[in-house]
């Protein structure tokens, strides 16, 4: 709504108005990392805050502006952080122009089978399929495999999640696998012998069974990450510059190089050199918990993500800027809402059907 637009650029005007935003952030963060929730105290607070800040300026009635603040604590409740720039770019009028708003992504997704039948997966379906002696039950967003001993010749199943969509499935070990927007999964649907081996492309965070005498590989690219039983994620995209293999708990192997809980293997697919380094876990996984959220991250590559969550094609109409952005967004939010957040620190956009151009 241009009300709430004009306060969130309003309050980035002077550096006093900065600050209120930058003390809002800190709260709702320490709100979130103690208590993942939003204390209903803390949103009256803010509110208020707001509308002392407006009353003391005098810069509209307070009438007129009184549901406006409360409209931003809900965004902010929502899971809005207010994105910030290294710069603090000169305020300009908001150019977003929406023919028509694109919906966030949901769960949906394509399974193909052994013999090449293709079933489609979606939120609202639950169903059993059956091939062989191999049943697997759908239900809402999660597919799941019976764990069974198959003595019939092994089959691969193909899980594959377009742009716009995210689902999960567990394994017939057990083994859990949330995929990413624009991914796939390569899986057998028994694990028979001593490994078990499944491959990915795109994005997904592994939740693994532990069996020491089975052990769990996945091939991504020319990386293999061997597992023994932890839970980490990959993130392969073909447009990224890097393979990533990120560890939350537990030990991984990636081509020979062992991780710790918090490091990440950095994989160069040009020259095929593999560095490790601390990694932000919260910030990896953020979109397995309904976020997006970017450390210092320039504006190609928050475009990158929005791409595959709302299916869009964006497109340049100049060179990008080189300011670096940092926050923490709802992927539930509509895309007008996130593109009028970035708007407020400096980019222009204009959408039209699911095409964005970068102004």
């Amino acid at each position: 709504m241009a009300e709430t637009e004009e306060l969130y650029a309003w309050l980035q005007t002077s550096s006093s108005h900065r600050s209120l935003l930058l003390t809002m952030q800190r709260e709702f963060e320490q709100a979130m990392n103690n208590r993942h929730e939003i204390p209903a105290e803390l949103s009256d607070r803010i509110e208020k805050r707001l509308l002392e800040e407006i009353t003391h300026h005098k810069i509209v009635k307070i009438n007129r502006w009184r549901w406006v603040a409360a409209a931003a604590v809900v965004l902010l409740i929502g899971g809005i952080y207010f994105l910030r720039t290294t710069t603090s770019p000169e305020i300009t009028p908001l150019a977003l122009n929406t023919s028509k708003d694109v919906a966030p992504g949901t769960n949906k997704a394509i399974l193909t089978l052994a013999n090449g039948d293709v079933v489609t997966l979606d939120s609202a379906g639950n169903k059993v399929i059956t091939q062989g002696k191999t049943v697997v039950r759908q239900k809402n967003g999660q597919l799941q495999y019976a764990a069974q001993s198959n003595e019939d010749a092994v089959v691969y199943n193909t899980l594959t999640v377009p742009r716009g969509g995210q689902f999960n499935i567990v394994l017939p070990d057990g083994s859990h696998v949330w995929l990413n927007a624009a991914s796939s999964l390569k899986y057998p649907t028994a694990f028979n012998g001593p490994q078990r081996r499944v491959e990915i492309q795109g994005q997904g965070y592994f939740e693994v069974a532990k069996n020491a005498r089975q052990p769990f590989f996945v091939k991504v690219n020319n990386m293999e990450v061997q597992v023994l039983g932890t839970s980490f994620d990959i993130m392969a995209y073909t447009d990224e510059k890097s393979v990533n293999t990120t560890l939350v708990e537990g030990a991984v192997s990636v081509n020979n190089h062992r991780l710790q809980p918090g490091q990440q293997a950095v994989l160069d697919p040009v020259t095929g050199t593999i560095t490790v380094h601390p990694a932000d876990v919260d910030q990896v996984i953020a979109w397995k918990t309904g976020f997006f959220e970017f450390d210092n991250a320039p504006l190609s590559d928050i475009m990158r993500q929005l791409s595959r969550w709302y299916d869009i094609d964006v497109n340049y109409n100049q060179a990008a800027d080189n300011r670096l952005f940092g926050g923490r967004i709802s992927r539930s939010l509509p895309l007008s809402d996130i593109l009028h957040m970035l708007e407020a620190n400096g980019p222009k956009f204009l959408l039209s059907g699911r095409k964005l151009i970068v102004k």
